[in-house]
C-alpha cells in the first residue's frame, strides 16, 4: 500500500471517529477554571453549630441575589446531627449567614440540592444513613419535610434496602428525573410524574467508576446543567484507596439524560487540591464553579 493511500485512509478514519475522542463533548466554558484569588469565599465557624461544613451544598442565583444552602454540624455536640444553614450574597463572593441559622434542624439534612420551579423550592437531601428525602419551601428559608423518596425497581418492587444518596433532581416536560448513587459505586436514574413513586429507568447504573485512576473507586453526581442543547453532569470521584481520600471534579455529557459519556480531559481541577461537591452557576457573563466540601471555593471559567 502506498504511503499516500495510508495517509488518506488514516485521515478518513480520524474524521469518522466520535467527536468525544477529541474532547469536543466538553464545551470550552467547562474545560478550564481559575481559582478566585481570595478563596475560600465561605467557611465553617469554629465553636458554633456549623463548626464543620459537610458534603454538597447548593448555590442558586435567584434574580440579583445569590442564595446558598449548606450542611453544618459540630462534632462536639451530641447527639450528632446534620443541620441546614443558609446564607446570601449580592456578588457570590461575600456571604452573610441568616440570622436564624440553622434554618432547619428537625431532621437530618445532608448533601442537598435545590430546584426552584415556579413559586416553590424543592430540596432533595440525604437523611441519616443516606436515606434521601424531599422538603419544600415557598421562600427558601422555611422548609417542610414531605417524606422519604420511594424508589422502585423497573419491576415496581422497592429497591433493595441500603443507602441511596446524593439525590440530584432535574425537571423537564412534566417529568422529574432523580439521579442517585449507592455506596458511591455507580449512578442510577429513576423518574416520576407525581414525586410520590420513582421508578428506575434501568436497574443497572448509568455511570460507573473508572477505568481512569481518578475515579476508579467511587463516584457521585452533584448537578445537571443544560447547555447548548446537551446535558452536562457535574461529577466527583476518587481513586484514592486510603483515607483521607482525594476527590476530584469532572464532567459527563448526555443527549437524553439516560445515556452518558465521561467528558474527555478528566478532572477540571487538580486532584491534589481535593475539591469536590461542585456546583455550576452562571453569573450573567460566564460560568462559575463552586466546590463546597469542606469549605466553599470559587473558580471562574477561563
Amino acid at each position: 500500500m502506498t504511503s499516500f493511500r495510508v495517509i488518506t485512509l488514516l485521515a478518513f478514519a480520524l474524521c469518522c471517529l466520535p467527536s468525544f475522542v477529541f474532547g469536543q463533548n466538553l464545551p470550552v466554558e467547562f474545560r478550564e477554571f481559575e481559582a478566585y484569588e481570595d478563596n475560600p469565599v465561605f467557611k465553617s465557624a469554629p465553636g458554633e453549630w456549623d463548626a464543620l461544613i459537610r458534603e454538597r451544598g447548593w448555590i442558586l442565583k435567584d434574580g440579583d441575589q445569590y442564595r446558598m444552602w449548606y450542611t453544618g454540624y459540630n462534632p462536639d455536640q451530641k447527639p450528632l446531627t446534620m443541620k441546614l444553614g443558609y446564607a446570601t450574597s449580592l456578588d457570590g463572593i461575600h456571604w452573610t449567614r441568616h440570622s436564624e441559622n440553622p434554618i432547619y434542624d428537625d431532621f437530618w439534612i445532608e448533601d442537598m440540592m435545590v430546584v426552584k420551579r415556579q413559586d416553590t423550592f424543592y430540596m432533595f437531601a440525604e437523611g441519616q444513613r443516606d436515606q434521601p428525602h424531599l422538603l419544600t419551601s415557598e421562600d427558601g428559608i422555611r422548609w417542610t419535610r414531605q417524606g422519604g423518596l420511594d424508589v422502585r425497581l423497573t419491576s415496581g418492587r422497592k429497591i433493595p434496602a441500603g443507602p441511596y444518596g446524593t439525590p440530584t433532581a432535574w425537571f423537564e416536560n412534566g417529568t422529574w428525573y432523580l439521579f442517585y448513587e449507592r455506596r458511591d459505586a455507580g449512578i442510577w436514574l429513576a423518574t416520576s410524574t407525581d414525586m410520590q413513586v420513582w421508578t428506575n429507568v434501568s436497574d443497572d447504573p448509568l455511570i460507573v467508576p473508572g477505568p481512569e485512576k481518578y475515579d476508579r473507586l467511587m463516584i457521585a453526581m452533584n448537578q445537571i446543567v443544560k447547555h447548548n442543547d446537551r446535558y452536562f453532569a457535574v461529577m466527583h470521584g476518587t481513586g484514592t484507596a486510603t483515607k483521607p481520600r482525594d476527590w476530584c471534579t469532572w464532567f459527563a455529557v448526555s443527549d437524553d439524560l439516560k445515556h452518558w459519556e465521561k467528558c474527555v480531559g478528566g478532572p477540571v481541577l487538580p486532584i491534589a487540591e481535593n475539591k469536590s461537591s461542585g456546583v455550576l452557576v452562571h453569573d450573567g457573563q460566564r460560568f462559575r464553579l463552586y466546590t463546597m466540601h469542606a469549605k466553599v471555593d470559587l473558580h471562574y471559567a477561563k
